[in-house]
């Protein structure tokens, strides 16, 4: 199941964006909470965050971004996280699945994520959904804390 993220959820969003195994694959440098903080509200106040949960348990995150104007038919993914506790027990696929699912009830036709083309486990992830690669964006993504660019790849479902 998901749900809009709240902000009593910021705790457990903040420890998913700041773990060593999952921040370099997100947005965001590491940073403290007071940091952080403008960061989380804003995305809980524009209903962008998510949490995926399994027996009232927070188990991960997602963000969804909707785009304007003659884009307006695609919906971004982004944030996508596990927390390392619920790793390897299927809830990857399980919320892809479900946030696929809730996507196509809000009418978007195309949805579009990247991802760093060294994650390849998240890759087979969004490709056992059913994403495609469309493409790498070289350098797309400047890692701060160890000065290093890295490439991202564009993947999308198409409703």
């Amino acid at each position: 199941m998901q749900r809009l993220a709240v902000s009593s959820d910021f705790d457990f969003i903040y420890d998913l964006y700041m773990h060593r195994d999952i921040n370099p694959w997100l947005l965001y440098e590491v940073m403290d909470k007071n940091e952080f903080r403008p960061v989380f509200d804003e995305l809980v106040s524009k209903k962008s965050l998510f949490i995926y949960f399994e027996n009232e348990e927070k188990v991960g995150m997602f963000k969804l971004v909707p785009q304007k104007y003659r884009n307006s038919h695609i919906l971004y993914l982004g944030g996508i996280g596990i927390d390392p506790a619920h790793l390897g027990k299927g809830h990857g696929s399980l919320m892809l699945d479900e946030i696929i699912a809730l996507i196509k009830l809000m009418g978007y036709t195309r949805i579009e994520l990247t991802v760093s083309t060294e994650n390849k486990q998240a890759i087979r992830i969004y490709e056992k959904a059913g994403f495609v690669n469309e493409g790498t964006l070289k350098k797309y993504t400047y890692l701060r804390s160890v000065d290093r660019y890295i490439d991202e790849q564009v993947m999308a479902i198409l409703i």
